[in-house]
């Protein structure tokens, strides 16, 4: 009889649940930043282990077998006990609290994410709070293998990313334009037709709030001038703040942005709006610390009323 390393690579196994749920190596390739022919050698070299192949051709798709449909059932459970072991290690010895780790997509405004997790921090059972900030495709692997609990982000979860999750809507904001005095005293009226040919700093493209500006602007007949383009809200705020052009915001930080930058607000546009998400494991979120930050957004974030600009004196 054939002898087997008794030992199983759950490295390998984690590739071959990446490729089960996306549907091909190619795109799990895509998702793990791996090259296509290192995870299909690394998924052969666990079919030699388990003496049995998980994958069969058909046509130029790849389906699992009878063996890899068993493989994947049980992976799902393997990485589920994982992730409850990490959480039961990480804890301290002596500390009853438990851990609430969450993803924040780098295009969520850091004032955002602070005023929805806040209430984490105040539960009557403690919760140590843990945040990593990532592009969406890695914190959906995170959230995939329950390292993550909870994924907040500005745009629902894509069905072709094979990850079973729940998108909840967190609430819906409008776009307010800030810039230093100078340039709002020089843009503001005629806004927002006072807009083409300004200097303009804008969302990258993995933003959600950077297609509803291009479909807007397209509207109106308006071509501002871009001179930045940034994935990090904070650092275009700062750049904005050293005046370099004009930024979008959301409209519930309004206030926020101007003291903290000190910056004027120079219009409104209330068409061009972007909806938060809570993305989690839960259909039916019954997470504590997941429904403090449902009932946050609800009740605080997206339900204060319009800010009206504020215009800095000396």
């Amino acid at each position: 009889m054939k002898q087997f390393d008794p030992m199983l690579n759950y490295r390998q196994l984690f590739y071959f649940w990446t490729v089960a749920k996306t549907g091909g190596i190619s795109r799990a390739a895509e998702q793990l930043h791996l090259t296509p022919q290192t995870i299909s050698g690394q998924i052969g070299d666990l079919e030699r282990t388990l003496g049995t192949n998980l994958f069969a051709r058909a046509g130029r798709r790849i389906e699992l077998t009878t063996a890899g449909k068993r493989a994947l059932s049980q992976a799902e459970e393997i990485f589920h006990l994982g992730q409850e072991l990490e959480a039961s290690l990480r804890k301290p010895i002596n500390d009853e609290g438990r851990v609430f780790r969450v993803g924040i997509a780098d295009v969520v405004p850091k004032f955002l994410a602070h005023q929805l997790l806040e209430p984490v921090l105040t539960l009557p059972n403690p919760m140590r709070l843990l945040c990593h900030e990532d592009k969406l495709d890695r914190l959906f692997a995170g959230l995939s293998v329950h390292t993550l609990d909870l994924v907040i982000a500005d745009r629902r979860l894509p069905p072709e990313v094979g990850v079973k999750a729940y998108s909840h809507v967190l609430g819906r904001c409008t776009t307010m334009f800030h810039a230093t005095p100078v340039l709002a005293d020089r843009y503001r009226d005629g806004f927002p037709q006072s807009l083409d040919g300004a200097p303009l700093l804008m969302p990258g493209a993995g933003s959600a709030l950077r297609g509803s500006l291009e479909r807007w602007f397209a509207d109106i007949g308006v071509a501002p001038r871009i001179v930045g383009e940034f994935d990090d809200t904070a650092l275009m705020k700062a750049f904005g703040q050293a005046g370099v052009g004009i930024f979008p915001s959301a409209a519930v930080m309004a206030r926020e942005v101007n003291l903290q930058h000190r910056v004027e607000t120079i219009g409104r546009a209330d068409s061009v709006a972007v909806r938060y998400y809570a993305i989690t494991t839960e259909r039916r979120i019954t997470h504590p610390a997941v429904a403090a930050v449902m009932q946050s957004a609800k009740d605080t974030v997206f339900n204060s009323p319009p800010q009206k600009p504020r215009v800095l004196t000396s």
